[in-house]
């Protein structure tokens, strides 16, 4: 019997010499091989293991393997011969080790003296990144910037790595400071024109003017009323940006706001407009609600005591509103429980992005690189077993019918709303 061939039942050989096909647990093994072997410094040895297993049938597990050369040949000081290992990982298409690959990549190109194409390395990296990791990308982007003479890109990566949205400013402030600017506006004499254009008018809303959906939001019934929501959006909304950054809290803001006024279009009284931005604001308390209770995203203390109170504030003021409209009063209930049903919904279907959570808080990032901009020695193997690109697909697939599920009950509301015999 040939001696290099186990007999069946037996036990892979571990001898990276033997020739002939792997099978999947012994490629897994060599990996996992070679990964303690480069932490152990044992540089030879971990390369041949690497080496073995390049070319396997599985694109993962290859390029695995090719990011572990990369690594043995960067310690052995040959730099150019570990930047085109590197590269070849990218070559061999989407996998758990294109995220690892693309940070040394940067981090040689940046040795090199290469500062554009290292800040294309890491744009490529951060989109990619776990948010655990997406405060140091947004920092070394920010000092390439800077370096490369782009001193706006440098202050918005800088205020990114800071936990900040990227933007000069929250999203949150300039949603607050245009409130403000056309609710006051609006409320004078001469604006009350502006005010009729944007309120909630149901009957205009079924001729076909749809942007009073979102542009009730812009509009308030008195300076106490914006007052009240102003500083409502100014608590929540930054926690909401802070979870899932800018464009996805903007997303959020317009949804809750559309379900809130869909909502009350189809419930409220069709001979009386409704202005504000309640809708949208009881929304993002619900995403906050629900995201914290299911995601578990790590909170700074000013955030868990703002948390602390969302169920609370959700409970008393719709207590309120109930009780108010009972006594003779005019609160648009049905746009504040419209658009806290579109916000839990949101927060539950939505993982926070920006922010580290429960999950994620045990995952390891493979292949990674150390603080300097080395590369990382271990992983290789855990890159191929734990598909973080996978989970990534699955989370944006959930994200798009998330939003999907909301657009679709706007428009049955909208087709609903719109009977004639209503008006």
């Amino acid at each position: 019997m040939d001696p290099t061939v186990p007999e069946p039942g037996a036990a892979p050989s571990r001898d990276p010499g033997t020739p002939g096909p792997l099978d999947r647990d012994t490629a897994l093994a060599f990996l996992s091989i070679g990964d303690r072997l480069l932490a152990a410094g044992d540089l030879q040895e971990a390369g041949g293991y690497y080496q073995r297993v390049i070319g396997y049938d599985d694109p993962a597990i290859t390029a695995a393997a090719t990011l572990g050369v990369g690594n043995v040949l960067y310690r052995l000081d040959r730099d150019a011969e570990a930047l085109a290992a590197w590269r070849r990982v990218l070559d061999v298409g989407e996998t758990p080790s294109t995220y690892p690959a693309l940070r040394q990549i940067a981090a040689a190109l940046v040795r090199d003296g290469d500062l554009a194409g290292a800040a294309t390395a890491y744009r490529e990296a951060d989109r990619r990144a776990p948010p655990e990791d997406k405060a140091e990308i947004a920092s070394r982007l920010g000092w390439l910037a800077k370096e490369t003479g782009d001193a706006r890109g440098a202050s918005r990566y800088f205020a990114r790595s800071r936990g900040g949205s990227g933007l000069p400013i929250p999203l949150t402030y300039v949603i607050i400071g245009l409130t403000v600017i056309v609710s006051l506006t609006a409320s004078t004499d001469d604006g009350f024109a502006i005010q009729q254009a944007l309120w909630l008018d149901r009957a205009a809303i079924a001729a076909g003017e749809w942007w009073r959906l979102f542009t009730v939001t812009l509009v308030h019934g008195g300076l106490l009323h914006l007052i009240l929501n102003m500083y409502a959006l100014y608590l929540v909304g930054p926690i909401v940006e802070r979870f899932y950054g800018w464009k996805i809290f903007g997303l959020m803001y317009v949804l809750c706001a559309l379900a809130g006024s869909i909502a009350s279009f189809v419930i409220g009284d069709p001979t009386v407009p409704s202005v504000g931005a309640s809708g949208a604001i009881f929304g993002l308390f619900g995403v906050v609600l629900a995201a914290t209770r299911v995601h578990s995203p790590l909170l700074d203390r000013q955030g868990r005591a703002m948390v602390g109170q969302i169920g609370t504030l959700i409970v008393i003021n719709l207590v309120f509103g109930f009780g108010f409209n009972a006594g003779g009063g005019n609160i648009d209930n049905a746009a504040h429980v419209g658009g806290l049903v579109a916000g839990l919904w949101l927060g539950f279907a939505l993982v926070p992005g920006n922010v580290r959570t429960a999950r994620n808080l045990w995952r390891v990032s493979a292949g990674g690189s150390d603080g300097a901009g080395a590369p990382g020695v271990a992983g290789n193997a855990g890159a191929v077993a734990g598909s973080d690109a996978t989970d990534r697909r699955l989370e944006q697939l959930v994200r798009l019918l998330a939003v999907v599920a909301v657009l679709a009950a706007v428009a049955i509301g909208l087709a609903i709303g719109s009977d004639p015999a209503r008006f």
